[in-house]
This record gives structure tokens, sequence and C-alpha cells, in this order.
């Protein structure tokens, strides 16, 4: 068994907790960015300790907007994770993606207005390489998971995160499906961009719960049909976050652990002593 808190699971609406977790512990972290959405549990998931956050909250308190992305996945980097797993709540642009369908993106497209998706800034500027936001590698064994519970699940598309916490109007359901966009949410994005500068592995495994409001039959949302989706989705999601961490590589064979390689811009001489020390967890081995 690996004492390492390499995998990090990220539960979204109607994923609060991972029934199959032992040896559990409560790990309250702190960041130079603030405080996480709440206490990381640390425990044993098939073999392998991984750490689980509650992304909005102990009962669902924190909206999208103000969620501390920056602190969560800190913490993260914290505990040692390497490799991310995000559940999350979609709703779907296209007609195949039907309600409790699984997506795996590998695609974002940024809707939002007013959120810090960067730990960089104060004096060291870093322009991480995000063509391909998604780990290809953590991709596929998220898909590869899907298939093996017998999940219905798409592999590749778009995530349109928007900036809620009101749900689309129906000009921008459609105009977002004009764009060939695939499904929507409001959180992920941030959490990709983050992950890739903390040179962390990162996957979304997208559940469906509507059609957002461009379906002639389904021309509203309600939290009430979402949340009746919900439940479904996350008996399917705890089973397909479980098969992942059980196939989860022991190296890691992609570019995600040396994002930051060739991303740090400023002279290292013109770095202020306070931004280096506040961010050595993330570049301390380009500073040496």
């Amino acid at each position: 068994m690996s004492e390492a808190t390499r995998i990090g699971i990220i539960g979204g609406s109607g994923l609060y907790d991972m029934a199959e977790l032992t040896d559990r512990e409560e790990r309250t972290v702190k960041t130079p960015f603030g405080d996480p959405s709440g206490p990381y549990i640390v425990g044993t998931l098939r073999g392998q300790r991984v750490a689980f956050l509650a992304r909005h909250g102990a009962g669902h308190r924190l909206s999208p907007s103000e969620l501390n992305y920056r602190a969560n996945i800190f913490g993260m980097k914290l505990l040692g994770v390497e490799y991310i797993l995000s559940a999350s709540a979609v709703g779907s642009l296209q007609e195949r993606y039907v309600p409790q369908h699984l997506v795996i993106p590998d695609q974002f497209f940024d809707r939002t207005k007013a959120r810090v998706s960067t730990f960089f800034g104060d004096g060291l500027v870093a322009h991480v390489a995000f063509a391909h936001p998604v780990c290809g590698l953590l991709g596929t064994v998220a898909y590869d998971a899907c298939t093996a519970v017998g999940a219905s699940v798409h592999q590749g598309g778009t995530y349109v995160c928007m900036e809620g916490p009101q749900f689309s109007t129906l000009a921008e359901s459609k105009l977002y499906r004009s764009w060939g966009m695939d499904i929507i949410g409001m959180t992920n994005l941030q959490e990709a961009k983050l992950a890739r500068e903390a040179e962390i592995c990162y996957v979304t495994i997208a559940m469906v719960t509507d059609y957002d409001c461009w379906h002639p039959h389904h021309d509203a949302v309600t939290v009430t049909d979402i949340i009746a989706n919900l439940v479904k989705n996350a008996e399917n999601a705890c089973r397909v976050v479980a098969e992942a961490v059980t196939a989860m590589p022991a190296e890691r064979g992609c570019k995600c652990g040396s994002a930051l390689a060739h991303a740090l811009i400023t002279d290292r001489r013109c770095v202020p002593e306070t931004t280096r020390k506040k961010l050595d967890l993330l570049i301390g081995k380009y500073f040496v």
C-alpha cells in the first residue's frame, strides 16, 4: 500500500463524500491564499492514499463565484497530490449528451468574469502552456474507468465555464450551441488552470444533469430536476473514481509535472523575496 497522497479527488454538486474511503482523517490545511473549501479527507481507496475535498464545502455552502480555487489547488499540492480527479455536474448543450451520461472533456471555453485563476503576480510573471488544458494521460484513465464500470460516457468535447450562479438565458444557451460547445458548468476551468500552474495532472469527470434551457422539451432548468439526476450520477461517479484510482500509473509520463519549466518569465534576481517564499512550493526547484 502506498502511503504517499498522490491522488486528489474534488467532489462537486452531489458528490460530497466517498463511501468507500477508509482509514479516514481530516486535514485542515492553511495556504498563502487563504482557506480551502473545507478540511481534506485523507484516506485509503482501493489501496491508494487519496485526498478528498468537497468543492462547495460542508452542506454545499459556497457558490461557484465564492470558491477559493487557489487555496483548494494549493492545498492539494501541499498534501503531495500529483493527480486530480474532479467530478462536476454539468448541463448538456447537445442532444447526444443525455442526462446521467458522463463526459470527459478535453477543452474549456471561459465565460467567467471576475475570478482569480493564477498563483502568479506580485513581481513574478508566468505563462504556462494551456492549449491542451486536460492531462491526456489522466483523461484516458478516466475514460477507461467509465467504460469499465459500464457508464454511458463520451470522450472529448468542450466545457463552457460560465460565471453563474444563475443558469443560462435561452439566447446564451443557443449561442453556445451554435459555437459547437458541448457541456456547460460553473467551476472547472479555474481548477484546470491552477492545477497546470501547480504542475498537477487534472481531469474533469462531467456528470450531465440536464439539457440547459435550449431543448424544446426541457426549456427550464430547475434545481429539483438537477438534484434528482445528481443522486443517480453520484453513485456512478464514485465507482468511476474508485476504478480510476486503481488504474492510476505509478509514474507520470506526461508534461504536466514540468509545466513551469519554460513558463517563468521574470528575471530571477527581480522577484521579490516575499513572492518567492509564498510560491516556494511551486517554484522552488526552478530557483536553485
